[in-house]
C-alpha cells in the first residue's frame, strides 16, 4: 500500500471501529474490547510503518478535492510532530483499551464506551494530521463532542452530567474562537493549506489582523488545555471513568491546545504580544495548579490539578519564544503523557480495589498491592522530576530556559524563582500521593479488602512506567530520534543544538532541581497534618471556577430572557411580521445604497391569457387572507388556487419541472394543513363595543398589508430590472451547453440539482431531514387542550371511546373535506407508484427527478392512511420513515464519497452508455444514485410529518367545554 493509502487507513480505522462497536449488543463486553484493541493495535502498527517511510525534515501529504473553489479540500499531512502525537494517541489508546476492559463493570454498556472512545481517537488523529486549518477546527470540535459523551458516560451520575456539560460549553466555545482565528490566518495567508500558512510567517506577523487572530487562537488553545482562568472544567471532568481520565485528560484531549500552539509556533511566536500572553498565562496556570493540587483529598482531583500545572509549564515554555524552549515543550509533552496516564490508571486500580479515592481513608496499601504501589511510586517520582526518570530531563531543560534572558524584564528575573517554587509544590503533592496512599497503618473502614489488580489490568501501567525509566536512563537512544524529527518539523533551519545526556555536570538547572526536590519533601513533612485538614487550597476559595461558570451562564440566560421579554411575543403573527420586516430591510439595503435603474432591453406585450391567470391567482391570494379570519377551510382552498395559478404560470413559461414540483407540493401541503386544521383554535369574529373596530386591529392589519405590498413590489421591481438587463438565456446558455457533455442529461434543471449544485442539494435534504425529525419529536409530545384539561371521568370516557373505535380512520377526521370514495383511494395506490417510478427514471433527461418522485410516493402513502386508517395502513405498508431518511442520507453521501475513491472532488458525477443485448445503448449516470438518496429522504421526511399528524388525528375531543378556546381576530 502507498504512503497515502496508509495515512488514510490510519485515520479511518478508529471511525470504522467506532461504528462497528455501536452496533454490538449491550453486554458484548469481550467482543467490544477485542474490537477496540484490534483497531488501536492496527493503527499503531500502521503508524510504525509510516515512520519508516517518513522523509527527514519533510511531510507526507495526501489531498482529496472537496470544495476546491473555496480552498477547502480534505488534506492529511504527516510530519515528525504530527507523527509523534498520532503515535501517542494510538499507543496510549491501545493501553487504555486494555485497561478499560478490566476496569469497566459488567453492568456498564461497554460497547457504547468503546464506540465513543474510538470515535474520540479518530477525532484526535484527524486533528493532528490535518493539513488544512478549517479541517483542523472541524476535528477540534469533534474532540469536544466525543469528550462530552465520554465524560458523561455514567449519565445516571449528576456530577458526570455536570462535568460533561461544563467541558463541552468551555471547549466548544473555545473551538468557535479557534475557527474565527484560523479564518483570519487563512485570509492573511491567502490559503488554509498548512504548508502555505507556515511559509507566510512574515506576512502574518506584519498584518493588522495578527493580534485578533492570535488572541482568538490562544483562547481556543487555553480552553482545551485547561489554562487559567479556563482550567475549572478539568477537575469536574474527573467524574468520568478512570480510563477516560487516563486517556483524555493526560495524553490526548488536553494536549490538543498544546499541539496547535506548537503547530503554529513558527508563524505566531516571537512577538511581544505572544510572549506576554502565553508566558504569563502559562506561569499563572503552573503555579495555580501546583498550589491547588497540594490540598486535594481526592486522588483523581490531585492528579487533575497536577495536570493543569504541567500544562501550564508546557505553555510557559512555548511562550518564552526561543527554539530550545519549544524543543523542551515537545519533550515534556511526551514525558507528561507517560507518567500521568500511568498515575491515573494506578489511581483507578486503588479506587477499583478499595472503593474510595479519599486520601484521608487510604493508608498502608503497599502491603496489599505491592506491585501497583511500586509502579505508582516510579511514575510519581517521574512527575516530581527525580533523576534517572524522563520527567527529570525535561524539567532540567525547562529550568535552563528560565535562567536565560528573553526580554530583560522583571518577569525574566523572577522566573527562575517562581519556577523552582512551583516545582517544589509538584514534589510535595507527588510525595503526598505516594505516602498517604501506600504507607502508614493499614486502612480502616474500606468497602472491600484491597487486593492486587489482575495482570492484564496492570500491564498498561507497567509499559508506561518502563518507558519512563528507559527514557530517563537512555534518552538519546530512545527518545532522541523522535524528538529530533518533531522539533525539525516545527523549527526547520532554526532547530537548535541540544543534548539529551543524563549528566551535564553541576549546573544551575541541576542545583535548582535539587532545591525543588529538597524543599518539596521537607514541605510535605512539615505540612502533612495541615494538608489533611483542608478541603480546598488557601487563597483560592474565591477563585472557584465552577461558581464563575454558573454565574456566567445565569447572566447569559438572564439577558436572553430580558431580550425575549423585550422582543419576543407568544403571538405568531407578531413574530412573522418581525421576521418579514427584517428580511425586507435587508433586501432593500442594496437599492438604498446603489439606487434603482432599468436596463436597455425593450419590454414585451402582456398576453391577455397570462394576465387573466395572475388576476385569478391574485384574487385567490387576497381571498385567502380575508377568509383566514373566519373560515380556514375556505382560506386553504383559495390558497391552493393561488398555488395552482403559479403552477400554470410555470407551464406557460416552459418550466415543466417547476410546474410538476409546484403541483405535487401543493397537493401534499393541502393534505398536511387539512390534518393540522383540527388542532387550531376556533377564530370568531369579535363584536367590538359601539360596533367599531379598535385602532390597534386596524394598525395590525395595515402593517400586514404594507409588508405584503412592499415585498411584492420589491420582488416585481427586482425581476423587472434583471429582465431588462440580461438576455433571457444569458445564465442558462452555459448550463444548457454543459448539461449533456459533462453530466449526460438533457434536463438541465435536474442536472443542476444532482450534479452542478449537488452540494447545495445535499445540504437542503439534510435540512429537510432535521425539520422532519423536529416536527416528529414535537408531535410525539403534543397533547391538545382537550386532553390537557380532561377530568379523570372524562379521561375514562375517552379511553373507553378509543377502545371501542380502535379502527378509527384518518379519513373520518377529513370526512367533511374529502369526498373521494375509499376504494378509489386504494385503487389509486399502484397507479401512483408507477407514476412515481416514471418521474424518477426520466428525471435526468425529462421533467421529473428524485424530489418529484418522492413527493408523488408520499401522496400515495397518505392516501392509504386516509383510506385504511392509521393502524391498518401501518400493518399493511409497514412504513418506517426514519429508516428511509437515514438510508437516503447514507446513499447521497456515499455517492459523493465514491467519487473521492477515484481521485475526484466530492459529489463529482460520471456517466457512460452500457450496451445491453435487447435494449441497446442505455445511458447510466452516477447522479442517478444521488437522486435515489434524494428520493428516499423526501419520502421518509414527508411521510414522517404526515404520519405524525395522522396519529394525532385519531383522538377525538371530549366535548365542547374542553375544546381549545377561540382566539380574537388579529
Amino acid at each position: 500500500m502507498t504512503d497515502q493509502g496508509l495515512m488514510w487507513l490510519m485515520l479511518a480505522l478508529p471511525f470504522a471501529g467506532s461504528l462497528a462497536a455501536a452496533f454490538l449488543p449491550v453486554h458484548a463486553r469481550n467482543t467490544a474490547g477485542v474490537l477496540a484493541g484490534a483497531v488501536a493495535l492496527g493503527g499503531t502498527l500502521v503508524a510504525i510503518l509510516l515512520y519508516a517511510r517518513l522523509p527527514a525534515g519533510t511531510a507526507l501529504r495526501s489531498e482529496v478535492e472537496w470544495l476546491p473553489s473555496l480552498g477547502l479540500d480534505l488534506l492529511i499531512r504527516l510530519d515528525g510532530l504530527s507523527w509523534v502525537f498520532a503515535f501517542l494517541v494510538l499507543a496510549v489508546g491501545l493501553l487504555v483499551v486494555i485497561y478499560a476492559r478490566y476496569y469497566m463493570s459488567a453492568e456498564d454498556p461497554v460497547p457504547r464506551f468503546f464506540s465513543f472512545l474510538l470515535a474520540f481517537m479518530g477525532s484526535m488523529l484527524g486533528l493532528v494530521m490535518s493539513g488544512n486549518l478549517v479541517q483542523l477546527a472541524f476535528f477540534w470540535e469533534m474532540t469536544s463532542l466525543f469528550s462530552f459523551l465520554l465524560i458523561g458516560y455514567w449519565h445516571h451520575n449528576q456530577s458526570a452530567r455536570d462535568g460533561a456539560r461544563m467541558a463541552l460549553i468551555v471547549t466548544a466555545a473555545g473551538g468557535l474562537c479557534l475557527l474565527l482565528g484560523v479564518l483570519l490566518i487563512g485570509k492573511i495567508a491567502g490559503s488554509y493549506d498548512l504548508d502555505i500558512v507556515l511559509a507566510s510567517a512574515d506576512a502574518i506577523k506584519g498584518s493588522p489582523l495578527y493580534a485578533p487572530a492570535l488572541i482568538l487562537i490562544l483562547i481556543g488553545c487555553f480552553t482545551k488545555s485547561a489554562q487559567f482562568p479556563f482550567h475549572f472544567w478539568l477537575p469536574h471532568a474527573m467524574a468520568a471513568p478512570t480510563p477516560v481520565s487516563a486517556y483524555l485528560h493526560s495524553a490526548t484531549m488536553v494536549k490538543a491546545g498544546i499541539f496547535v500552539m506548537i503547530r503554529l509556533w513558527p508563524v505566531l511566536a516571537g512577538t511581544d504580544l505572544w510572549y506576554t500572553i502565553v508566558s504569563t498565562t502559562g506561569l499563572a496556570t503552573f503555579l495555580f495548579g501546583a498550589w491547588s493540587a497540594m490540598f486535594q483529598q481526592d486522588l483523581k482531583g490531585l492528579l487533575a490539578y497536577s495536570t493543569i500545572s504541567h500544562l501550564g509549564l508546557i505553555t510557559l515554555l512555548l511562550g518564552l519564544g526561543t527554539p530550545l524552549a519549544a524543543v523542551a515543550a515537545i519533550f515534556h509533552t511526551l514525558n507528561h503523557a507517560t507518567f500521568k496516564a500511568s498515575l491515573f490508571m494506578a489511581a483507578g486500580i486503588v479506587d477499583h480495589e478499595t472503593g474510595t479515592r479519599d486520601l484521608r481513608r487510604l493508608n498502608g496499601l503497599f502491603r496489599f498491592m505491592p506491585i501497583t504501589a511500586t509502579l505508582a511510586m516510579v511514575a510519581a517520582a517521574a512527575m516530581a522530576g527525580v533523576p534517572l526518570l524522563n520527567g527529570f530531563l525535561s524539567k532540567e531543560m525547562f529550568l535552563a530556559e528560565t535562567l536565560e534572558t528573553h526580554r530583560g524584564t522583571i518577569f525574566d528575573q523572577a522566573l527562575p524563582v517562581l519556577a523552582t517554587l512551583a516545582l517544589a509544590f509538584s514534589v510535595l503533592y507527588s510525595v503526598r500521593f505516594i505516602h498517604q496512599s501506600f504507607f502508614g497503618p493499614p486502612p480502616v473502614g474500606l468497602e472491600r479488602v484491597p487486593d492486587e489488580a489482575p495482570l492484564w489490568m496492570r500491564l498498561p501501567i507497567e509499559i508506561l512506567v518502563l518507558t519512563c525509566i528507559v527514557v530517563g536512563v537512555a534518552p538519546a537512544a530512545t527518545m532522541g530520534p523522535f524528538l529530533d524529527g518533531a522539533a525539525r518539523s516545527v523549527l526547520q533551519e532554526r532547530t537548535p543544538e541540544y543534548s539529551l545526556a543524563v549528566w551535564h555536570g553541576f549546573t544551575q538547572p541541576l542545583l535548582l532541581s535539587l532545591v525543588a526536590l529538597g524543599a518539596g519533601t521537607a514541605g510535605y513533612l512539615l505540612l502533612r497534618r495541615h494538608l489533611n485538614r483542608r478541603d480546598s487550597a488557601p487563597l483560592m476559595r474565591r477563585l472557584k471556577g465552577r461558581k464563575l461558570f454558573e454565574a456566567t451562564l445565569a447572566a447569559i440566560i438572564s439577558v436572553a430572557r430580558r431580550l425575549e421579554g423585550l422582543l419576543g411575543t407568544r403571538r405568531l403573527q407578531t413574530q412573522l411580521r418581525l421576521l418579514a420586516a427584517i428580511a425586507l430591510l435587508a433586501a432593500w439595503l442594496p437599492f438604498i445604497r446603489d439606487g434603482y435603474s432599468l436596463g436597455s432591453r425593450p419590454g414585451t406585450l402582456v398576453d391577455p391569457g397570462f394576465a387573466m391567470i395572475w388576476i385569478v391567482g391574485a384574487a385567490c391570494a387576497v381571498g385567502a387572507a380575508w377568509q383566514a379570519k373566519y373560515h380556514r377551510l375556505a382560506a386553504l382552498i383559495l390558497m391552493a388556487g393561488a398555488g395552482l395559478a403559479c403552477c400554470i404560470s410555470f407551464v406557460w413559461l416552459s418550466a415543466p419541472d417547476l410546474a410538476i414540483t409546484q403541483l405535487l407540493v401543493e397537493t401534499v401541503t393541502t393534505v398536511l394543513l387539512l390534518l393540522g386544521l383540527r388542532w387550531l383554535p376556533r377564530r370568531l369574529k369579535e363584536v367590538w363595543p359601539e360596533g367599531r373596530t379598535p385602532w390597534r386591529v386596524h394598525l395590525r392589519r395595515g402593517a400586514d398589508l404594507t409588508i405584503a405590498i412592499v415585498a411584492g413590489a420589491g420582488m416585481a421591481l427586482l425581476a423587472f430590472a434583471v429582465l431588462t438587463r440580461t438576455p433571457p438565456d444569458a445564465v442558462s446558455r452555459d448550463l444548457v451547453m454543459r448539461a449533456y457533455p459533462e453530466a449526460g442529461g438533457t434536463n438541465v434543471v435536474n442536472v443542476i440539482l444532482v450534479d452542478f449544485r449537488a452540494f447545495d442539494t445535499l445540504g437542503e435534504i439534510g435540512v429537510l431531514a432535521i425539520v422532519a425529525l423536529t416536527i416528529f419529536s414535537l408531535l410525539r409530545r403534543f397533547r391538545p387542550a382537550a386532553e390537557s384539561v380532561a377530568t379523570p371521568e372524562q379521561q375514562r370516557i375517552q379511553n373507553a371511546f378509543d377502545e371501542a373505535h380502535e379502527e378509527r380512520r384518518v379519513g373520518d377526521t377529513l370526512k367533511d373535506y374529502m369526498m373521494v370514495p375509499r376504494v378509489v383511494m386504494q385503487w389509486l395506490f399502484p397507479f401512483i407508484l408507477v407514476l412515481a417510478f416514471y418521474f424518477f427514471v426520466r428525471g435526468h433527461d425529462m421533467p421529473g427527478g428524485g424530489f418529484a418522485a418522492g413527493i408523488t410516493l408520499s401522496i400515495a402513502l397518505i392516501l392509504q392512511y386516509m383510506a385504511l386508517g392509521t393502524r391498518k395502513a401501518e400493518d399493511r405498508l409497514r412504513v418506517r420513515p426514519i429508516r428511509w431518511i437515514g438510508l437516503g442520507l447514507l446513499v447521497a453521501c456515499a455517492t459523493g464519497a465514491a467519487a473521492m475513491l477515484f481521485g475526484y472532488p466530492f459529489l463529482t458525477s460520471s456517466f457512460q452508455y452500457l450496451e445491453l443485448p435487447v435494449l441497446g445503448a442505455v445511458p447510466l449516470a452516477s447522479a442517478l444514485l444521488f437522486d435515489t438518496g434524494v428520493f428516499l429522504l423526501v419520502v421518509g421526511a414527508t411521510a414522517l410529518i404526515l404520519v405524525a399528524l395522522a396519529h394525532q388525528s385519531i383522538r377525538r375531543p371530549l366535548g365542547r367545554s374542553t375544546q381549545p378556546e377561540a382566539v380574537k381576530e388579529d
